[in-house]
């Protein structure tokens, strides 16, 4: 599973963050950042797959996705 951040559609909500945050931090201003990311995207250890979930249906912005 890879998961992607379309940082152009975040507005900082934070909801990614807090729901997920082995996945997600908040860079200065408060807007999504990708931990350990290739850019806006990285592979999901299997461990972490319920919290990627959780993210992508708690954006209101649609931001996130996985494939």
């Amino acid at each position: 599973m890879r998961i992607k951040l379309d940082s152009e559609k975040c507005q900082g909500h934070g909801r990614c963050y807090s729901l997920a945050p082995s996945l997600f931090e908040s860079d200065d201003e408060g807007y999504a950042v990708l931990i350990g990311g290739e850019g806006n995207e990285r592979d999901v250890p299997a461990e972490h797959e319920r919290e990627a979930r959780l993210a992508v249906d708690n954006c209101p912005e649609f931001a996130i996705t996985l494939d």
